[in-house]
């Protein structure tokens, strides 16, 4: 087959490292007008565009956006399916609004026909909002985990799910036991785990609605299958933490729970970690565990501030999540907009080279990813976004009293949205057009 090859021309931004470590000037790439060249569906070449363009081999087309800012793909590291139905539930904290919303919601995706539905619109929803790879909860059924799986092959996404597995303490027509869970999510493994760019996840909803032998068997299925992942949630909220306390009262803390069944690792993600003390943080950065700071759902729901400065201290791998329902948009940019007011309130900044890194190379080191995605550096992946710098009125006049591509960053993350993604690109095709 003769390869595919287009180049791409506007501004090019991208992080090349966590600016906490390696310091706020090294941590970025910006060219003003850049260019990038996609080969079979990888990145070929970037760079000053009058460099570049008298390179490229006779042919090759290429597209220029005028006011374009070309990133990568954003990365979503914690997300619910089955709650694109009941986002923006009223009313409820964590425990209450679980009971109340989320569960019944839940309930309809033993209907493929649902799922399959959800799944479509799901999809849609994040590619619109610039999401190119997502760690995603199912439900407790398998088909949710089918459709979304085979949703997401048709565009050749990257992505990570799993089914819910969850024993007590949850309606009855939500639970499975700790042998079903087991089986229904070895069969989805060996059906789905590594086939094109797709992944498998283990996925106890959390403690509390896993027996100890259902955790025993999500740990059995980490050591049976290489490169599985595994998603849960962590110090969420007050009460759940008390919960857990009372449910398990042989271990030392929350994390001690899922640490006692051989829960965390690399590929391990832990949502929320809003209540987190210095030796939780310590044992998550030594084992390579990643958290999903999840500041939206975690304001609307009342859960806390999560400690961002502390998990830096200790080196703990961080990434982003929307956790659609509790949280209240697709958008990575809406989400980093509500993550700089959650560092305000604890007297904390967080810059907006942080926030890029966040959203994108630190999602895909959250996931160990970060060789395939996350940035724009050749030989990678082309997950990319284009960026319209004159999306809405306002946000083109304001764009234009910006003094450097920092401030520039910082305004499309308070007053950014879905309406600034002009095109997703995944492996190098275009996956959504506004």
């Amino acid at each position: 087959m003769k390869p595919t090859r287009k180049a791409y021309r506007a501004s090019l931004l991208h992080s090349l490292g966590d600016p906490t470590e390696v310091g706020i000037e090294a941590s970025y790439e910006y060219i003003s007008d850049g260019l990038l060249l996609i080969e079979d569906g990888k990145i070929a070449a970037q760079g000053e565009a009058a460099a570049l363009l008298p390179t490229l081999p006779e042919g090759t087309p290429v597209e220029h956006f005028e006011r374009g800012l070309i990133t990568p793909g954003f990365i979503d590291t914690h997300i619910h399916l089955p709650q694109t139905g009941m986002i923006g539930a009223y009313g409820e904290q964590l425990l209450d609004w679980l009971n109340t919303y989320t569960f019944p919601c839940e309930r309809q995706f033993e209907n493929k026909a649902h799922a399959d539905d959800v799944a479509a619109r799901f999809l849609a929803e994040l590619l619109r909002n610039g999401t190119t790879t997502a760690l995603v909860f199912g439900s407790v059924h398998p088909q949710s985990v089918d459709a979304l799986f085979e949703a997401a092959q048709r565009l050749d996404l990257r992505l990570i799910a799993g089914k819910v597995m969850m024993d007590r303490n949850a309606p009855g027509y939500l639970t499975d036991t700790a042998e079903s869970s087991y089986a229904q999510s070895k069969a989805l493994i060996e059906r789905w785990h590594g086939k094109g760019r797709l992944h498998y996840a283990v996925t106890p909803r959390f403690a509390p609605t896993s027996t100890p032998e259902q955790l025993a068997m999500a740990g059995r299925l980490l050591a049976e299958h290489d490169g599985l992942y595994l998603q849960t949630h962590l110090s969420e909220n007050a009460k759940e933490i008390e919960w857990v306390k009372a449910l398990f009262p042989e271990r030392q803390g929350y994390l001690d729970v899922y640490d006692h069944y051989h829960l965390l690792g690399e590929r391990s993600v832990f949502a929320h970690g809003v209540h987190l003390c210095e030796e939780e943080c310590a044992r998550l950065a030594d084992t390579g565990s990643a958290i999903a700071f999840c500041p939206t759902s975690n304001l609307f729901l009342g859960s806390g501030l999560f400690n961002l400065p502390m998990a830096e201290r200790h080196k703990v791998k961080v990434g982003l999540g929307t956790d659609v329902g509790g949280g209240t948009s697709f958008s990575i940019l809406q989400t980093l907009n509500e993550a700089y007011k959650v560092m305000q309130l604890q007297g904390a900044r967080l810059n907006p080279f942080k926030s890029l890194y966040l959203a994108t190379l630190g999602g895909a080191r959250a996931l160990s990813l970060d060789r395939q995605i996350g940035s724009l550096e050749v030989g990678k992946e082309a997950d990319f976004l284009v960026l319209d710098l004159a999306a809405t009125p306002l946000l083109d006049y304001r764009l234009q009293q910006c003094k450097d591509i920092a401030e520039t960053l910082f305004v499309l993350m308070t007053l950014g949205d879905d309406r600034v993604v002009r095109h997703t690109f995944a492996m190098g095709q275009k996956v959504h057009s506004r």
